[in-house]
Formats: C-alpha cells, sequence, structure tokens
C-alpha cells in the first residue's frame, strides 16, 4: 500500500504513480492526520511511504504520525521523499523509525521536483522547461523504483554523509519545534470563501470566519497548501508572494 502526505501534488503524483505501476493501493494521510485518526492500516503488499522534505526531513508532523500509527500485514516498509533538490537526511530518520517499530525497511528513493515555496524572498520556481523536465525525469524514475519495489530489491537514493547527520539530526527538531510564523498569511479581497485552504490544512490552524479564513496559532508548517491551492490565487504571506506565480502540479500534467 501506499501512503503519503502531500501539500501541493509533488509527492501525490509520486504516490499515485508508484500506485498505477505496482498494482497498489493509494492512501492519502492527509485527513487522517487532521482527524488525528491513528487507527491501524494493514496490506498485504510493502508499504510505501511517501512524504516532501521540509527543512532535510520529513515535515515533523508526518513524523509523529508515522510514529504513532500500527502498521500491520506486510513488515517491509520503503520510503520516497520528494524535494526541490536536496532531500537531506529523510532517509536516514524514516529508517530510524521503521526499524524502531520493529519492521523491516527496505530503503528510500528520492525524486527531484519542482520546489513550491515561494514564502521566502530567495526562494523562486523555476522556468517552465525545468518544471517540465523535472516531472518527465521523476515519472522515468518511477518506473525504475516500481520495478525494484516489485522485485523487493532494496533501494539507496545516495550515501548521507556524517556531516549531514551531525548538522542536521538535531537541527531539524528545533527548527520544526520552532515552526515558522503564522502573522504574515492572509486573504484579499480576491476570496470567494470556498474553504479549501481550511481543508487542505494538514494542521488545523486554518479556520474560515465570516466567510474567511483566519489563521490561529503562531507557527505552522509553511507546507504551502494554502497558498497553492487557492483557486483564484487569494491567499499572500505578507507582500512576499504578491505577484509570485504559484505551482499547481496538475497543470503541468
Amino acid at each position: 500500500m501506499i501512503l503519503y502526505f502531500s501539500a501541493t501534488g509533488n509527492t501525490r503524483y509520486i504516490a499515485e504513480e508508484l500506485a498505477r505501476l505496482l498494482g497498489d493501493e493509494v492512501l492519502d494521510l492527509c485527513p487522517r492526520i487532521k482527524a488525528q485518526n491513528y487507527e491501524t492500516i494493514y496490506s498485504e503488499k510493502p508499504f510505501v511511504l511517501c512524504a516532501p522534505t521540509y527543512v532535510c526531513a520529513p515535515p515533523a508532523f508526518f513524523i509523529r504520525y508515522i510514529e504513532a500509527i500500527e502498521l500491520s500485514g506486510n513488515p517491509d516498509v520503503y520510503f520516497v521523499s520528494t524535494s526541490g533538490g536536496y532531500s537531506g537526511i529523510s532517509g536516514a530518520v524514516m529508517g530510524r523509525i521503521i526499524r524502531k517499530k520493529r519492521l523491516h525497511y527496505m530503503g528510500w528513493a528520492e525524486f527531484k521536483m519542482p520546489p513550491n515555496y515561494i514564502a521566502n524572498k530567495p526562494h523562486h520556481l523555476p522556468e517552465e522547461s525545468v518544471i517540465r523536465e523535472r516531472i518527465d525525469q521523476a515519472s522515468q524514475d518511477a518506473a525504475t523504483v516500481a520495478e525494484a519495489i516489485r522485485a523487493r530489491q532494496t533501494l539507496k537514493a545516495r550515501h548521507i554523509w556524517l556531516l549531514e547527520h551531525l548538522i542536521e539530526a538535531p537541527l531539524h527538531p528545533v527548527l520544526s519545534r520552532m515552526g515558522h510564523r503564522v502573522d504574515g498569511f492572509l486573504a484579499s479581497d480576491h476570496c470567494i470563501s470556498c474553504g479549501i485552504c481550511a481543508r487542505n490544512c494538514p494542521l488545523n490552524i486554518i479556520q474560515m470566519q465570516d466567510g474567511k479564513p483566519v489563521w490561529r496559532g503562531t507557527t505552522c508548517a509553511h507546507c504551502m497548501a494554502c497558498i497553492q491551492n487557492c483557486p483564484v490565487e487569494a491567499i499572500e504571506f505578507g507582500n512576499i508572494t504578491q505577484g509570485r506565480k504559484r505551482y499547481r502540479l496538475k497543470e503541468y500534467l
């Protein structure tokens, strides 16, 4: 079974491609994470966990969820990460979690996808040609990964160097606990009160108030689900995202 979390479509695309190639089921974990549903997930086939990369590792809420749930049936577990170019220590982090659950860690694969983070001035979407090249390459890589999983081979994306462990292992939990500020998010007058942003927020920090989204609390995961999935591009992060092109993978398929 393919289990995934995806904010803007990159990870969902890889998960669905693997499910199609393997003739397997695919399950979006976001509704379960939002509802704090920790019911056991059973699969006769190997599990394939798919997640994006935030701060050199999977999202903290994804890690906590996988730690909490029971995966039963087939003991083999693969991991797939997506990123804008660098997945950091994602494979090592998930490997430790899976082994701690007394399951068989079958390695990880890393997919380089178009970056979707635009809530920071240095971050920009690449050229259209680069976006399409990355998606095409990811489709080819998915076929290779699916064949390896079908053959029950161990996946190995790349070697994770000791220096990466020393720097990123302590950095990730600290930055994840600190989170990112939410006081920059706002909905412009273009908002049509559809509520998609609230439904997509994995941490349930967006609430609809008088037909408009309101961000509660002080920090969030900055997954970009609210900004990138707004059908009228009404959500901004201060003035940083104003005028910036949004990224929706489905528009390139």
